[in-house]
């Protein structure tokens, strides 16, 4: 049978042919995973703590009622990443124990969320004031870490564990750029006039999806980078990741954020209605800041996906096809067959000068003359 120039059988090649989308029918578990839901129920606590502490030291009634809704957003977010990180530390430890199974691994994601939901729950309805506000802010807890854990159910554990890793850093970095925007108020022109504030405040708030955006999708990367470098290790025939993959848990972050506040609108309508109606000027307040956290989750959605894809984008090199043909990295390799058909005709004195009917005097011809023939004297 004929060969084809440029390929090599798999029987002659060093290794094995084998297809690396069937090598491991086993998910690659997500790394770390412990640790993320240590970090995430430790933030979800810390958001617990704070709104609880905002709540009891304002005046009940209305007061308690706006901060109430001020709050909600927050305790949201970290109960969605909460019941996600918790419910894929779950998975890994299901999977390890019982085999992979899809079923087995999604079932006991949202029982992981519920967990977390109920002791949300349970934390706040002890801690928090005996109102019908603390009855939705603990309703509504629960909902977002069961949804949290439905998420982790996903097959792809180290792209929901990029995601957890990306959101969590974010939530970390939007409370710690509180802190610099007064600051930036001021950089970006805000005055006297609501103008100026309102234009400062579309400023100050398009920095922090920006930069949270930067922040989420280099997380996402590397949390990516760090779980693929550890499967190889352990097993060299692991199928490597997509970059749909990358996109996803670039983007991860916002989505949830988009998520975040479609819980918040459905299951904490009542709150946000009460807080509303409270003064027209809670109204504004609270319409400003709903169209301020849907902008945020869309620019932070777009720029850590482009974040993150750039980043994978630049570990990839060119690609080659088998039917390439090989190219040989020693400078002193003999030249190509018209190369030397070129050469030798220069050198005879035939390349440059015979014309397009004379055929090439080759150095074999010019030994077989025959010597009374080429010298006429003789």
């Amino acid at each position: 049978m004929t060969k084809q120039p440029g390929r090599v059988p798999a029987a002659e090649s060093d290794q094995p042919a084998v297809d690396a989308a069937i090598t491991s029918g086993r998910p690659v578990p997500a790394p770390g995973a412990a640790v993320l839901a240590l970090l995430a129920l430790g933030w979800l606590a810390a958001m617990l703590w704070s709104t609880r502490e905002a709540i009891t030291s304002a005046a009940a009634g209305i007061t308690a009622i706006s901060l109430s809704a001020f709050a909600l957003p927050g305790v949201i977010s970290a109960a969605l990443v909460a019941g996600a990180a918790t419910a894929l530390a779950g998975g890994n430890l299901l999977t390890r124990r019982y085999g992979d199974g899809a079923t087995l691994r999604f079932v006991g994601a949202i029982g992981a969320g519920m967990v977390v939901g109920l002791a949300a729950a349970l934390a706040i309805n002890l801690t928090y004031f005996d109102t019908s506000t603390t009855n939705v802010i603990a309703g509504t807890t629960a909902a977002a870490a069961i949804i949290g854990g439905a998420i982790a159910g996903a097959r792809t554990a180290p792209a929901v564990g990029a995601v957890v890793t990306a959101a969590l850093g974010a939530l970390v970095f939007v409370v710690a750029f509180s802190r610099a925007r007064d600051p930036l108020f001021d950089l970006f022109g805000a005055g006297e006039s609501q103008q100026s504030l309102v234009d400062a405040a579309k400023w100050v708030s398009r920095t922090e999806s920006l930069i949270g955006g930067l922040l989420a999708g280099l997380l996402a990367f590397g949390y990516l980078t760090w779980a693929r470098r550890r499967a190889l290790r352990r097993d060299p025939l692991t199928p490597t990741l997509r970059w749909p993959a990358y996109l996803l848990a670039g983007a991860g972050p916002g989505l949830l954020l988009l998520l975040a506040e479609v819980i918040i609108r459905i299951g904490g309508r009542s709150l946000l209605d009460l807080a509303s109606a409270l003064s027209e000027a809670d109204a504004v307040a609270q319409t400003s800041l709903g169209t301020s956290r849907v902008d945020n989750g869309i620019w932070m959605l777009f720029v850590g996906a482009l974040t993150a894809l750039i980043a994978f984008g630049r570990t990839l090199g060119p690609t080659h096809s088998d039917d390439d043909p090989a190219v040989s990295d020693d400078p002193s390799a003999a030249p190509s067959a018209t190369g030397n058909a070129t050469g030798a005709g220069a050198d005879t004195g035939t390349g440059a000068g015979a014309g397009a009917d004379e055929p090439e005097t080759t150095a074999r011809d010019t030994v077989d003359v025959d010597p009374a023939r080429a010298d006429p004297a003789r």
